[in-house]
């Protein structure tokens, strides 16, 4: 029996694993940083014995609130992800499995790899209307890319969205797949009527060095790009800094930053109701959004998710605050669950990278609808 931690975005360290009766594993923290919780690991063994796993340590972990009610994420072929049902004591989590086939894969969610990563940038590239800019380069030498996607014009607004500022949170990345597939479709009359007065401005993945690394939260040297928004530098942050730069330079008018949270099994948004600016057109926009998405799809809902900043109360260094403050626009933190949505729930699959493409799609509809009162 071994366990495997050699490959792009794995992350685990092995306590003991002398018998298939009792693995023992922890999660190793992002580097320089205290923050453990993404996991990403290859056993192989014999296939149909039943193997015990026990992860350890999870008091201490980033969210041990996204331990409750958690199921692991597995895979034979990285394709279909599914999951194995878990037991959480507060500190361990433990769950059985007996592989089918000698190698299988685990993870906290799944993964979504750079190579997948590079094919979507450049299959875009490909398409009517969209371009593929290198903005710089990250500290350990990876692309900050970003996709334009539309003809500019004076009259055409610009809208942003931004995914994976924390690397572990694939969902969000699986999410922009879909709504950029629907976005490139020539046959489909929301994204050509979207486009006729946007320009879409896309950076798949805004932590390709934590990505890479098998971080949750950080990226190469332990930052959180999520609260470096208000001053970003090129020591620390440079992800940030020059897509920050590129939105000063063309303009924002309505932003979405795509996020999964550990512990909220529900799809929600968090608004910018605490930045000074907050008006009443910023709260007319963002009940549009909302309202658009509940019409479109039982995925969302605006009942459960994060409590409302009071009004100037609003932390700045996070992307979607300081958008909203820069641009005094609609500007929306959107979550998605690592667990699943409980509203409708899939024992299977759980939230699922096929349910989050979906989600992606269905948002762009909402975009739309809320880019007429821009």
């Amino acid at each position: 029996m071994k366990i495997f931690s050699n490959f792009e975005s794995a992350n685990i360290e092995i306590v003991t694993a002398e018998s298939a009766e009792n693995i023992q594993l922890r999660i190793p923290v992002d580097n320089q940083s205290d923050i453990s919780q993404w996991f990403h690991f290859r056993l192989e063994s014999k296939p149909h014995q039943e193997h015990t796993f026990s992860i350890l340590g999870l008091a201490k972990s980033a969210y041990p609130q996204g331990w409750e009610n958690y199921n692991v994420v597995a895979s034979y072929d990285r394709k279909e992800w599914f999951r194995i049902a878990t037991t959480f004591d507060g500190d361990t989590l433990s769950f059985k499995v007996a592989p089918e086939y000698a190698s299988m894969y685990f993870a906290y969610f799944a993964p979504y790899s750079n190579d997948r990563h590079q094919d979507l940038l450049h299959y875009a590239q490909t398409q009517s209307g969209c371009q593929l800019q290198t903005l710089g380069l990250t500290l350990d030498e990876n692309n900050i890319s970003l996709l334009s996607i539309g003809e500019p014009s004076k009259t055409k607004k610009n809208i942003w969205i931004t995914a994976r500022q924390h690397p572990g949170e694939t969902m969000a990345q699986w999410f922009v797949e879909g709504l950029l597939l629907r976005l490139l479709d020539e046959t489909d009359t929301v994204a050509r009527a979207l486009l006729d007065v946007a320009v879409l401005h896309i950076v798949p993945n805004m932590n390709p060095d934590g990505s890479i690394r098998g971080h949750l939260r950080c990226n190469g040297i332990g930052v959180n790009l999520n609260r470096e928004w208000q001053s970003p530098s090129m020591q620390r942050s440079p992800e940030v800094f020059f897509v920050r730069e590129k939105m000063l330079e063309i303009g924002v008018d309505m932003y979405l930053d795509i996020h999964g949270d550990e512990a909220i099994s529900y799809n929600f948004v968090a608004g910018s109701e605490g930045v000074p600016s907050y008006n009443k057109k910023m709260e007319d926009l963002e009940n549009t959004f909302k309202q658009a998405l509940l019409t479109i799809t039982p995925e969302f809902q605006d009942e459960h998710g994060y409590d409302k900043d009071k009004p100037g109360c609003a932390d700045l260094t996070i992307a979607s605050n300081w958008v909203a403050e820069q641009f005094k626009c609609l500007s929306y933190t959107l979550e998605m669950p690592f667990k699943d949505h409980i509203s409708h729930a899939d024992e299977r699959y759980g939230w699922s990278p096929e349910r989050s493409i979906a989600f992606g799609q269905d948002t762009l509809s909402a975009i739309w609808v809320t880019s007429k009162k821009l």
